[in-house]
């Protein structure tokens, strides 16, 4: 059986031809389907796994019955090349004849044409005709095409054609046409994704980035009058508030500045104007510059593919090309890219359904994708092809498993390390914080174990990771979703002296676990946010997070809130035995829900009620409860509402997640909201609601977030003290920034590196 995936059915009915099943699908007036339109892969837009159209197979024999696939499933109706030729170097499209030119190709596939007409083109014609290529002096066709549905009304609107009955030469010889495109430099991939940028130009900040870019030894090139030399960020001397430059060609030459610099970064390319330097053979002394820009990469971060790591599959248009089987040359959460042959016939916007990927380990893992790129033939014959993609559902969990031990080989899952973690826990003091003693905790170490286990298998809701030596575990940290779109981090500890023998950098194993971890959610189309109760008394933890969220707060932008808060402890048995006359505590009815919501919209920032779930529609949170029940886990939300003479007074919100998932209890936690001035007056009789609705699931006690000074109300609750956490909540657009900042605090502990 074949399912399809989409955010909107097609507008136009199935158009039969020769027995397949050929999809007329609808587009807009710019000529690409308004529900299948790709935009530009934008770092700062979120997580590109959030919007996919994908058809998966049930099984391998389905996916064989119906090769070769029709064209509206094997690529995308912007598949291809963009093309901007004029006069000689444009490609021409004729229907009915060769004779009968509409106007000038502007995207071209061997499944797809999009034409800009110089006049009113004929609609009403046969199901398919015949059309005509023409240009750079080769001429292609009968091919078969039928017309995607455009826009009549709207004067030289684009018109597109659907090829049906491509045969093997007639698609090489489209690509062939395209590849003379390419190299005369007026055709690009329409699925290419464009960079983003931002300036850089705090002097302390520029400095940060360089001295952690020269300790790790990336590589830049120095771009001059059309000449490139390839480069090394050496040190940055300080005695001398000089860059020292070296190049990794036999024979510099530098030219005069001045010099357009690139140079990698942890995941960031970074640009900058150098106006003055000095040389000394291979090497180049400069000042720092006043500003760099920032240009991202990818919204996921690539490393090679494992040895012997490789894919099978078959073309989706040619069956007769028969079974593909490709090296793999890196990966990423939601990307390949493999070494092909130019008679593979690859191109932009193809769809391979069934890709079999042979981790090199023994292990196959399936997974669909979009052709996203392929380059010109190398110097030994082969293409690389960019895949974006994404695994069948019933290998998720080992998909993201096996991309997470790939992009973090030093890091593992804490599945076979229960007694190591806890000597860890142990070890570090995290069990004395808050004034607590490794004794209470021990009722929970069964759990704990069984969690540790449990999560592994889990990866859609608990990365926890290990970073092993020799001793045992030497650090871990953790991360959970219990929101629709946020992960939350937790549990982090780290053995406390010096590092084993192993590790050659200070910093190195932290930043390891934050890569590991924080990389993890990025698996997750629905993740938008990072929420964290972070103690800011550890200094490295207050730089890390509290610095980070406080300086992009002052941006205005809404992806970051942190402000400190009150953890308190509440025991269930500890009832005040007041009568509360005058309050009636029940559940929220639907109205109740959204006159919380509103309240909490309007006295909190947008990112608090985005990531914690209380807008009007998620408030509940139902969605998130069925899928840790999915798993067998349990995870409640629940608002009792103080009532006086009916009318809605104040609200608590109840939430209970599963024993083991964090050793603080941080899931069983209760937060109080006023709806009216009189609100405050009914709190007490709201915590003892919540010590009922807790005793009843076999809590001991719970957590009461409170997120003001407090009052009168948390000595007469009898509500314990606790820690003084800053609340931390970070979009998800900020994780590759983030992941650069931990890489230039963790870097800089080391000191630029100096190879002399």
């Amino acid at each position: 059986m074949i399912r399809t995936h989409s955010e909107m059915p097609p507008t136009a009915a199935p158009l039969e031809q020769g027995g397949t099943v050929v999809l007329a699908t609808s587009p807009s007036a710019s000529g690409v389907p308004h529900y299948r339109r790709r935009g530009l892969l934008d770092m700062e837009g979120g997580n590109p796994l959030s919007d996919r159209r994908t058809v998966e197979f049930d099984s391998r024999d389905a996916f064989i019955n119906v090769i070769p696939l029709p064209p509206a499933e094997a690529a995308l109706d912007d598949s291809g090349y963009s093309l901007h030729g004029r006069g000689p170097n444009a490609i021409t499209c004729s229907l009915g004849s060769l004779e009968g030119t509409i106007g000038e190709v502007t995207r071209l596939s061997p499944t797809v044409v999009w034409v800009m007409p110089r006049g009113p083109v004929n609609h009403a014609e046969a199901p398919t005709l015949p059309v005509f290529l023409k240009g750079l002096g080769v001429t292609i066709g009968p091919l078969v095409g039928a017309f995607i549905r455009t826009d009549s009304e709207t004067a030289s609107a684009p018109v597109g054609l659907q090829l049906v009955g491509v045969t093997v030469e007639q698609g090489r010889q489209i690509l062939s046409m395209l590849a003379d495109a390419l190299r005369n430099g007026v055709a690009e991939p329409a699925a290419s994704a464009m960079p983003m940028q931002d300036i850089i130009e705090q002097p302390e900040r520029i400095r940060s980035i360089l001295t952690a870019i020269c300790a790790s030894g990336n590589k830049g090139v120095l771009r001059r009058m059309g000449r490139s030399v390839r480069m090394v960020l050496e040190r940055f001397n300080s005695a001398t508030a000089q860059l020292e430059w070296r190049t990794e060609e036999a024979v510099a030459e530098w030219g005069e500045a001045p010099y357009d610099v690139d140079v990698i970064g942890y995941n960031s390319a970074y640009r900058m104007r150098l106006d003055a330097g000095g040389m000394d053979g291979d090497r180049l002394f400069t000042p720092m510059p006043a500003r760099i820009s920032r240009i991202r990469h990818r919204w996921h971060r690539r490393v090679p593919a494992p040895t012997g790591a490789s894919v099978r599959f078959h073309h989706p248009l040619w069956r007769e090309l028969g079974e593909l089987t490709r090296d793999a040359v890196d990966l990423s959460f939601s990307g390949l890219c493999i070494r092909c042959k130019p008679e593979d016939l690859m191109f932009p916007g193809l769809l391979p359904p069934h890709i079999e990927l042979e981790t090199g380990a023994g292990q196959t893992l399936t997974l669909r994708g979009e052709i996203r790129y392929v380059t010109s033939p190398r110097a030994d014959g082969h293409v690389l092809c960019g895949l974006s993609v994404q695994p069948y559902s019933v290998d998720e969990a080992r998909w993201v498993r096996f991309v997470s031990q790939t992009t973090s080989p030093a890091t593992r899952t804490s599945e076979d390390m229960e007694d190591g973690l806890w000597d860890l826990f142990t070890r570090s003091g995290f069990f004395s914080l808050a004034g607590k003693s490794t004794e209470e905790f021990e009722e929970l170490r069964l759990a704990f174990r069984g969690m540790a286990k449990r999560g592994a298998e889990i990866p859609q809701l608990f990365c926890q990771a290990v970073w092993p030596s020799e001793r045992g575990p030497e650090a871990t940290l953790s991360f959970m979703k219990p929101y629709r779109h946020a992960w939350m981090g937790h549990q982090v500890a780290k053995r406390p002296g010096k590092p084993p023998p192993s590790v050659q950098e200070p910093g190195q194993i932290m930043r390891d676990l934050y890569v590991r971890t924080f990389e993890h959610p990025q698996s997750d189309p629905d993740f938008r946010w990072v929420v964290a109760y972070v103690e800011a008394l550890n200094p490295w933890i207050a730089k890390a997070h509290v610095r980070y969220a406080e300086r992009q707060m002052e941006t205005g932008q809404g992806l970051a809130f942190t402000r400190k808060v009150h953890m308190l402890d509440v025991l269930t048995h500890e009832q005040t035995g007041r009568s509360h006359e005058g309050i009636q505590v029940g559940l929220a009815t639907p109205q109740e829900l959204t006159l919380l919501a509103d309240s909490i919209a309007r006295t909190r920032p947008a990112c608090y009620v985005e990531a914690l779930d209380f807008t009007r529609e998620r408030i509940d949170m139902r969605p998130v409860q069925a899928r840790w029940k999915e798993f067998g886990l349990e995870r409640e939300r629940e608002i009792l509402v103080a009532r006086r003479g009916g009318v809605p007074v104040a609200a608590t919100v109840l939430e209970l997640g599963q024993r083991g998932t964090n050793l603080y209890c941080l899931l069983d936690m209760a937060r109080l909201f006023s709806l009216t001035e009189e609100g405050p007056s009914t709190y007490v009789a709201l915590v003892d609601a919540a010590r009922r609705w807790y005793a009843a699931r076999r809590r001991t006690s719970f957590h009461f977030l409170c997120e003001d000074e407090g009052g009168d109300y948390v000595q007469e609750a009898g509500i314990h003290g606790g820690p003084d956490p800053f609340m931390w909540i970070i979009s998800s657009k900020l994780i590759p920034d983030f992941l650069e900042h931990i890489s230039e605090l963790t870097i800089g502990r080391r000191g630029a590196h100096n190879p002399r």
